[in-house]
């Protein structure tokens, strides 16, 4: 049994306690939960009947934690991963894994020094829809990747930015390329290659954060192929969709849904035998959308963890998908477009 335990009892902890604390994720159970926040701590202590702690250092010292995910504000993610693998702990860290690119450095270093595992939540690579089409992908069935397009449209409105003071603003979070669409984008760059170069615009439309709330950006990747992200959290009055297409010459793939986990096309120049039953079988996630890729990534940690399999996101996988988040700030700031590798001048990200 792997012995999980949980630093930050925000909004995304829910799920993630959820499925470690009943038994939902085989060979691994949630052995204790942290929290500044007394309230919440206690909440969560009672729920699943395990130690609550206040603060990081005490519930390092309970000697039977083999793993922490680290599910606090972004901004704090780094110090928090190096404080866990510096005392021996595998860590789980959620998206983005920080907030700069030396932070991520940091997480990396301090990972490979202790000799324990990195893993980057990036549970959308773990939808039934996404899985096939990357297999696709895979076998070569697009062929020459000519456009990849991502599409966030999600409703925020200012009472979710009001929750925590940290929401929105730069030191700590972000606006909704770092935060809401940060999944995604890390899905465009998996599925089309490595990114050239990027130019984006950003605007602040609805709301009073002091990031943006909507953002535009049209990539080039190194094959070639172009790239387009369209991310807001200004839509109203509730979600439209999170969704993925990818076209090549060899045929086209839209994945749509709230959190891309719908194939709503899926067509190749050459069919195969096996495209019906994608269509019936694997077009849509298994129920509870929103929480299904957490699960199936939790037991790729286990599977990683027991049986030494690799990491589908390890630190430099999650360290190449910031990459790309931070060009697109990079570019929203200083108007221009960049090229990767980066280097950072005029974004506010991670420096407030």
């Amino acid at each position: 049994m792997i012995n999980f335990a949980i630093v930050g009892c925000g909004r995304i902890a829910k799920r993630h306690a959820e499925l470690l604390g009943t038994g939902q994720i085989k060979g691994a159970r949630l052995a204790a939960v942290c929290d500044t926040d007394a309230t919440r701590v206690d909440t969560y202590a009672t729920r699943y009947s395990v130690p609550g702690h206040l603060s990081l250092d005490s519930m390092l010292a309970q000697s039977d934690i083999d793993v922490v995910s680290v599910l606090t504000p972004s901004g704090m993610h780094a110090e928090h991963a190096v404080r866990v693998a510096a005392s021996g702990r595998h860590v789980v860290v959620e998206k983005p894994m920080a907030l700069t690119l030396e932070d991520a450095d940091a997480m990396i270093r301090a990972a490979d020094t202790a000799g324990v595992r990195l893993f980057v939540v990036k549970q959308n690579r773990f939808n039934v829809p996404v899985v096939k089409a990357r297999a696709a992908l895979d076998a070569g069935r697009f062929g020459q990747l000519v456009l990849g397009t991502v599409r966030v449209r999600w409703c925020r409105e200012q009472a979710y930015y009001d929750q925590d003071t940290w929401r929105g603003t730069w030191h700590m979070d972000g606006g909704v390329i770092a935060n809401q669409a940060s999944h995604h984008v890390d899905m465009l760059g998996w599925f089309m290659g490595p990114v050239r170069s990027v130019h984006a615009r950003c605007a602040r439309a609805l709301v009073d954060i002091e990031a943006e709330d909507t953002a535009v950006a049209t990539l080039r990747f190194s094959n070639g192929a172009l790239g387009v992200i369209e991310a807001t959290g200004a839509t109203r009055p509730k979600d439209l969709e999170g969704s993925l297409s990818v076209l090549g010459a060899g045929g086209a793939v839209e994945i749509g849904g709230f959190a891309v986990n719908k194939i709503r096309h899926w067509q190749f120049v050459r069919p195969h035998a096996e495209d019906a039953e994608v269509m019936e079988r694997f077009s849509v996630n298994p129920p509870n959308v929103y929480g299904f890729g957490h699960q199936a990534y939790y037991e790729h940690v286990v599977a990683c963890l027991r049986d030494g399999v690799d990491a589908l996101v390890d630190g430099h996988e999650g360290r190449s998908s910031l990459e790309l988040v931070a060009a697109i700030y990079e570019s929203m700031a200083s108007g221009c477009e960049v090229t990767l590798p980066l280097k950072v001048r005029y974004s506010r990200l991670g420096r407030g």
